[in-house]
């Protein structure tokens, strides 16, 4: 079966902390975001730089997703922080607020020249009114792009909403991002969950996510790790359940059939295929935990 890459949990990394980028190589997050901005305060912007970068070019991360969020090209840090995350070869660069394709086409312009063999891809942030509205164009926008990340904190500040435990005042923004991202063929992940202390809301807010459709959900602070995590995996009698659908489907007996009866309810062909995804997603997971 193909290889799903498994970005159940993002956690980000605070580029100016020497030592949680060390710490962050033995972290059980399928994906590090090692973060220029929000995470930074404006006088430790370049020694974030340098400290990131230097150890995405050290390596040793494992099998991690190693993704660095660079501040915006229109501040006075983000020309600086593209060219050298750019000549840091990450596995993605995340953009802050990118609200059109032209936003994610400038970027693609700045790696011409660079890293011909396409190791490092993008990542888009949909924090802004702008984006919601656009997001099927900027889902489109096709070149390096792989993943949409919910920054819902900066969507509640511009809708000057609050946070409500339902979220309920984000359902069409983020319903219209996953529509976005399964049209086009993108990852797409769910925003932070604020309140540490509340391991209970946490998990109710993954649990809420992976209803919606997201892959896996950026995170704030390690002890969110595995309970995300969890959520976000395949129980072990989920995919039990989905071999055997792919097995009845296998069978010469219904071989070309588009709907089967498997223990007193009908199955069809898409149960099979989303059997299949189960099984391949628990199957590169489970190739994960070698770390």
């Amino acid at each position: 079966m193909a290889f799903i890459q498994p970005r159940r949990s993002a956690l980000y990394m605070p580029g100016s902390n020497a030592r949680a980028i060390e710490k962050a190589r033995t972290l059980p997050a399928d994906a590090l975001i090692l973060d220029l901005e929000d995470a930074v305060a404006p006088e430790s912007k370049a020694l974030a730089r340098k400290q990131v970068c230097d150890a995405v070019k050290a390596g040793g991360f494992g099998k991690h997703e190693i993704v660095i969020r660079v501040n915006g090209l229109w501040t006075e840090w983000g020309e600086e922080d593209l060219t050298a995350a750019i000549a840091a070869k990450p596995n993605a660069v995340l953009v802050p607020k990118v609200s059109s394709a032209s936003d994610l086409q400038t970027i693609e312009e700045r790696f011409a020249g660079h890293d011909t063999e396409r190791q490092t891809m993008i990542w888009a942030m949909m924090e802004t009114p702008l984006a919601i509205l656009n997001a099927g164009q900027i889902a489109a926008a096709g070149g390096r792009l792989r993943c949409l990340v919910m920054g819902t904190n900066d969507l509640i500040k511009e809708f000057r909403g609050v946070h409500t435990p339902d979220r309920a005042n984000l359902s069409a923004a983020l319903g219209i991002s996953v529509a976005a991202a399964r049209a086009y063929g993108l990852a797409i992940l769910d925003g932070v969950y604020n309140d540490i202390q509340n391991a209970d809301g946490f998990v109710e807010s993954c649990r809420q996510a992976k209803s919606y459709g997201f892959d896996g959900k950026t995170l704030i602070h390690p002890s969110q790790l595995q309970p995300c995590n969890d959520v976000f995996a395949p129980s072990a009698a989920e995919v039990e359940a989905a071999k055997k659908i792919i097995a009845a489907f296998e069978l010469p007996e219904n071989k070309g059939k588009g709907a089967i009866s498997l223990d007193g309810r009908m199955v069809e062909l898409l149960h099979a295929e989303i059997a299949r995804n189960t099984v391949a997603l628990a199957d590169s997971i489970a190739a994960l935990q070698d770390l």
